[in-house]
């Protein structure tokens, strides 16, 4: 061997326990990549605290057809903001969203109400659909976690309870008259006192719905009897 290629040996390794220490770092690089990688059909979603509130089931997204019109937040629907329709959460509750088909995340706040198709839990703006890469597919099955609540949540309700106002007074005889005409016609009428700072009203209500369309259903045979109605959520 030359005098460079015994120096270069040296300097490079060589020998059985190079050999080895050189086998264990591919090993190692091998385990990085192998960890690095997730094999499709099987996102690895991000952890979040334990006791963290969460939903998992379909997202769908409104954009065009509703820019520019009014919230159930009362704030105007711009499809470029991170926003979010859902049955119960509280308005103003920032959650994050996890497409599960992909793995992609984006946080939202919810300003709106929905969707009321059958099978959905989100409606997504368009800004958050692109963000999940789902404006192609229209729909994709997410995780929703929620991050921050104006009000304490210790679970997410799948869907919300309805009740019809039929009116609402601050006389307590006002509101026993209208009991009384709209109990002729119609069942599950009744008063409940509502504190609004120094007043106190009574709210005249009728029934319990589980289902929007059933409150919509009956609200229109209230409507036609000549009542003016209110759907409530309870």
């Amino acid at each position: 061997m030359t005098y460079r290629a015994a120096l270069t040996s040296r300097l490079i390794g060589s020998g059985p326990k190079f050999r080895r220490a050189r086998a264990l770092n591919l090993l190692l690089l091998f385990a990085f990549v192998l960890g690095c990688s997730i094999p499709p059909g099987k996102v690895r979603l991000p952890t979040l605290p334990e006791g963290r509130v969460s939903q998992i089931g379909i997202a769908s997204w409104y954009g065009p057809g509703f820019h520019g019109k009014a919230t159930a937040s009362g704030d105007v629907y711009d499809q470029n903001e991170l926003t979010a329709a859902h049955q119960t959460l509280p308005l103003g509750t920032r959650v994050m969203v996890t497409n599960t088909e992909n793995g992609s995340t984006t946080e939202v706040t919810i300003t709106d109400r929905g969707p009321f198709a059958k099978g959905r839990i989100i409606d997504l703006s368009f800004a958050a659909a692109q963000a999940l890469n789902m404006i192609g597919p229209g729909t994709a099955l997410v995780r929703i976690d929620v991050l921050d609540s104006p009000i304490p949540i210790q679970t997410v309700r799948a869907s919300l309870d309805y009740t019809l106002q039929v009116g609402s007074f601050s006389q307590l005889e006002n509101a026993r008259q209208l009991r009384d005409r709209v109990a002729k016609s119609f069942s599950d009428v009744t008063i409940a006192p509502l504190q609004s700072k120094d007043t106190t009203y009574y709210r005249v209500s009728l029934g319990t719905f589980s289902s929007r369309s059933d409150a919509e259903e009956r609200a229109r045979q209230l409507t036609e009897a000549g009542y003016s109605v209110i759907i409530m959520e309870k």
